[in-house]
């Protein structure tokens, strides 16, 4: 069984921002974020290797950027597991959106790159299991 432990930490951030920034949709109003309820033990085995193999490539794919980021809180990791999960679905942040800490040309090419993953979305089954879905 994968725990959160087990992960690196873009992966781990990028699963913590999927987990907050997705709601439960037990009301009208779209309910509770998941992360009030609901963990990585929560998240469906398939779904969670999917999510795990893109941050894997995302990462490979974009080490050289994501190793850009001076932030005096957070690591360049975590930042970039957050921003890749909040780009890649159009929220109101993101890579693009970080012009104290990732200077303007590897944000340009993260978004980017994140855009063209695909959003990714998660969803609470009628089991109780957290599902993934790319639109």
């Amino acid at each position: 069984m994968i725990t959160a432990a087990k992960l690196d930490d873009f992966t781990r951030a990028y699963i913590e921002a999927a987990l907050w920034s997705s709601n439960d949709e037990s009301t009208p109003q779209g309910g509770e974020p998941l992360d009030a309820n609901y963990g990585i033990d929560d998240i469906d085995p398939e779904t969670l290797a999917a999510m795990i193999d893109d941050c894997r490539r995302f990462q490979e794919e974009n080490t050289a950027d994501l190793a850009r980021y001076t932030h005096p809180q957070w690591t360049a990791a975590e930042l970039g597991g957050h921003d890749y999960w909040l780009t890649r679905n159009g929220h109101g942040c993101g890579f693009w959106d970080r012009t104290d800490c990732l200077p303007e040309e590897a944000r340009d090419r993260l978004t980017a790159a994140s855009e063209r993953q695909g959003e990714y979305y998660l969803y609470l089954g009628d089991d109780g299991i957290i599902y993934g879905s790319k639109c």
